[in-house]
Formats: C-alpha cells, structure tokens, sequence
C-alpha cells in the first residue's frame, strides 16, 4: 500500500486508527496529534495530512473519555499556531524560489496561484479563513511571508484563526461526535466534513474556469 492510499485509509477509518493509536500510547497521543497538526499547518511538504477530520476525531474521543479536552484544545491550538508561525519564516526566507520549477513534485505552482487566488478575493482575511480550506490552509502562511505580510498584522491573524479552528472541530467533536447517527456512520461524517471543507475550492476553480472561457469566446 503506497503513501497515498494509506493517508486516505487512515483518514476514511479515523475512528478505527485513532483507537488503535490512543492504545499504544496514552497520553503520548495528544503529542503525537500536536505533531500531526503542527506538519499540516507548518509545512508545504504535507498538505496532504487530515486537519479538520483528524481534530473532530480527536473530540469525539475526548468526550469518551480516551483523551483530555483541555489538554487537546491547547495543544492543538498552540500546534496550529506555530505551525503557521513557522510557515510563514519559510515563506519570507525562502520566497518564490522553490516555484520556480512549473512541475516541482514537491512544490506545485497551482497550490501558489490558488492560494493567490484567495488572497485576491478575500485579502489578510485568508489567514482566518484559509483555516478552513484543506491545502490554501497549509499554503496560506507561506504566500503571507512570501508577501511580506507584516508579522505583527500575520500573528494577530494567525492566532484568531488557529483558536477558531481548533475549537470549533474538537468541540464539535466532543459535543456531537458520540451522538449515536454519528457514531454509527463516522466515516461518512468525515467524508462530509472533508467535501464540506472543499467547496470554496471547487467554487473558486468553477469561477476560474468560466473566466477563462470567457476570455477565449
């Protein structure tokens, strides 16, 4: 099984992995959680790691009793926050460099242009709501140090946004992931909430597309 199909087994069975996880290492879970989040918000190298899933997840086992609320809720909340933090000093330091190549495997220049694209429509409010938006949220911070953004206006963004998405998914976790429908369908919920996640996307891609139709006719 290659790295893909095993990150998307892992996302689609959260309930059934994260058990298994919380098993073996107890308490260590809350760090090994903090990592995750810290990667996916702090690194362009994985946007492809569960954000939004992984923290409603978390919830619903915190409301089992299996992981601690608070403990979780900082954790994750100080993970998204450096991760975005780190994020954007690899932005400003580096710069559009590693796009040079159109093809990068690594660095697509189509992550650029459609975090770009948010930037242009919804301006420093992008680091907010980018929260909310799996990949433009691992690019964001980054085009934010490209753009020379400065910090203090980025961290007081960043902060808002960290807070704000962390508890909305581990507590709407912890408050409705146990309720007996969600519990019996729990991969479908997360494949709701990843589809959910995606359609500012699809809808950017959409508007992009008739423009540039637009513009042939």
């Amino acid at each position: 099984m290659d790295l893909i199909s095993k990150i998307v087994d892992f996302v689609l069975h959260l309930d059934i992995h994260l058990n298994a996880l919380i098993q073996a290492s107890g308490f260590w879970t809350h760090l090994i959680l903090f990592v995750v989040i810290f990667c996916e918000t702090g690194l362009v190298v994985t946007p492809f790691l569960p954000g939004d899933s992984l923290l409603f997840a978390a919830g619903t086992f915190a409301a089992a009793g299996s992981l601690k609320i608070g403990w979780l809720f900082l954790l994750l909340a100080a993970a998204a926050v450096l991760g975005d933090t780190v994020n954007y000093w690899i932005g400003k330091i580096i710069g559009p460099k590693v796009f040079q190549k159109e093809n990068s495997r690594i660095f697509k220049k189509q992550y650029l242009d459609r975090t770009h694209r948010f930037y242009e429509k919804y301006g420093a409010e992008t680091i907010i709501l980018a929260r909310f938006v799996p990949i433009v949220r691992t690019f964001a911070p980054f085009v934010a140090g490209i753009g020379k953004m400065t910090y203090a206006r980025f961290l007081s963004y960043n902060v808002i946004g960290g807070v704000l998405w962390v508890a909305l998914f581990t507590f709407g976790g912890y408050f409705f992931g146990n309720i007996p429908f969600v519990k019996k369908n729990f991969s479908l919920v997360i494949i709701a909430i990843i589809l959910i996640s995606l359609l500012p996307i699809a809808d950017a891609f959409l508007k992009h597309r008739k423009k540039k139709a637009a513009k042939i006719e």
